[in-house]
């Protein structure tokens, strides 16, 4: 009997930890393909005359042990901060994420000292302190949106002036549209009263430990960041599993499935350079691929219900424009450039969401140290006004948004690049609400392993996508059938408060 063999769909995180994991504990040999031309799905790092580009921003953090040793084998931290790091290295690096609202720079999350009090006012901040009391003594019982989700953690004011807008502007849709448990795994265990906790803690305990276990995700206050780059992790991954045997192949899209007897029998490939198509089986098969596309894939017949729900699940997507700029006119007391990773945009008169300061995760994403390489972050759907700009119209527009806000001269724009990503975020809208019917089939298929944000549909971050993909292949050594384990990572609030 030959060796067994898997097809991987997806060069991302979960479609490159499951080809690692296999290689490392199995003797099924991995081959992936992935549609692009490049490693690391949207973690993955992008080149542009030396200036390199990190997509959504990539903090290298988790709670899970498992996860962190993981990172730590393939590149390693560096020992201390000062030092001059090597080239195959993960830096530590201090986080800080503000809020732009109002011209004005707020904490992130919000704290309650005095130039938050400054910047809203007294009479906001009133308003904001009785919402928030009124909300726990008298909490909305049953969370049917994440409007309700955020307003029990917040109150309704503070919801009002500071999540509201920001999440329209990511969702392009309402929040009371929205389901809770985008809330649940994004946000967790956040609330005014953790908030509080931690900076009292903060005072009393010196935090050592670079995974801070007993920190809610959004209070971190370290993290560790490949010297070049997510990309750089996942291209030193890519290294091993070539090195091991593995193969990945680039410019190959899946668009076909075939699926008899509850297993998948074949896939079929096709080229996206010569529209060549190639039909390859195998024992196994990981899928990190859009469960819409993937279900739309299916050669035999499927059950009406799973093929409408599947068609039904909606997508958010995402444009990032690199600008190199000469000097930003906003300004920090201390510092020659402000010190953020990224910054949120509040204010409603542009459409960007995010600002990345590129320099301040690491320094060796700047080809010259003297300019300001930043990242200008868009939410809209393909096809629409945004996706469809031409790539010079974006960088102008995205200048204009710049200037609008205070943040540069537009003589200060020195150049740019765009990056359209097309199904950055599953959404928790459209046919969601019915999901567990594509799940359920899914399931029943024994050798498929959805895995990964687009694979499960399902927001995860980085190192939640690898923990599937881990799981998967467990679940494969040990002759484990049942998928729920898969499905369990990230789910409960308090997975990655509590657990490792």
């Amino acid at each position: 009997m030959g060796k067994k063999s898997a097809i991987i769909i997806g060069a991302g995180p979960a479609g490159l930890t499951a080809a690692y994991e296999l290689l490392l504990h199995t003797d099924i040999k991995p081959v992936i393909y992935e549609q692009s031309e490049m490693l690391g799905g949207i973690s993955q790092t992008v080149n542009y005359k030396g200036n390199r580009m990190d997509i959504g921003g990539h903090r290298f953090f988790s709670k899970s042990d498992r996860v962190m040793q993981w990172w730590f084998r393939i590149l390693p931290p560096q020992e201390s901060e000062g030092e001059t790091p090597e080239e195959k290295v993960m830096l530590i690096r201090n986080r800080l994420s503000r809020i732009y609202y109002l011209r004005s720079f707020f904490d992130y999350p919000i704290s309650l000292n005095a130039t938050t009090v400054r910047n809203l006012g007294l009479w906001r901040m009133f308003k904001i302190g009785v919402s928030y009391i009124y909300i726990r003594l008298f909490p909305i019982r049953d969370e049917k949106s994440l409007e309700d989700f955020l307003i029990n953690r917040f109150g309704k004011e503070l919801y009002l002036t500071f999540f509201k807008d920001y999440t329209e502007k990511v969702w392009g849709v309402p929040c009371h549209r929205i389901k809770p448990e985008w809330g649940a795994q994004r946000i967790k265990g956040l609330s005014i009263s953790t908030v509080l906790w931690n900076a009292v803690k903060k005072i009393f305990v010196k935090e050592r430990d670079i995974a801070q276990k007993n920190t809610e995700t959004s209070l971190i206050e370290k993290f560790l960041y490949p010297k070049y780059g997510p990309g750089q992790m996942w291209e030193e991954v890519a290294r091993i599993i070539r090195q091991k045997g593995g193969e990945i192949y680039f410019n190959k899209k899946a668009v076909a499935f075939e699926n008899v007897d509850k297993r998948l029998q074949s896939i079929v490939v096709e080229d996206v350079k010569t529209g060549d198509k190639q039909q390859i089986s195998a024992d196994y098969f990981f899928s990190s691929m859009p469960v819409k596309d993937l279900i739309a894939g299916m050669m035999n017949r499927l059950p009406a219900k799973v093929l409408e729900v599947a068609n039904g699940l909606m997508y958010r997507d995402f444009i990032t424009v690199g600008l190199l700029i000469k000097r930003l006119k906003v300004k920090h007391p201390r510092y020659s450039l402000i010190p953020d990773n990224w910054i949120y945009v509040q204010e409603r008169d542009v459409k960007v969401g995010r600002l990345q300061i590129f320099n301040n995760w690491s320094p060796y994403l700047v080809k010259d140290p003297s300019k300001v390489w930043l990242g200008m972050e868009y939410f809209c759907a393909e096809g629409d006004n945004l996706w469809n700009m031409t790539n010079e119209e974006m960088k102008k527009f995205a200048v204009r948004e710049l200037v609008k806000i205070g943040f540069i001269e537009e003589q200060d724009a020195l150049d740019g690049l765009v990056v359209r990503m097309p199904k950055t975020y599953p959404a928790y809208f459209g046919s969601y609400d019915e999901f567990e019917v594509v799940k359920n089939y899914l399931n029943s298929i024994e050798n498929l392993f959805p895995v990964g944000r687009n694979g499960m549909h399902r927001y995860n971050n980085q190192d939640h996508s690898m923990l599937t993909a881990m799981v998967a292949v467990e679940n494969i050594k040990n002759g484990i059938v049942d998928k729920e384990n898969i499905w369990d990572v990230n789910t409960e609030q308090s997975y990655h408060e509590e657990k490792s």
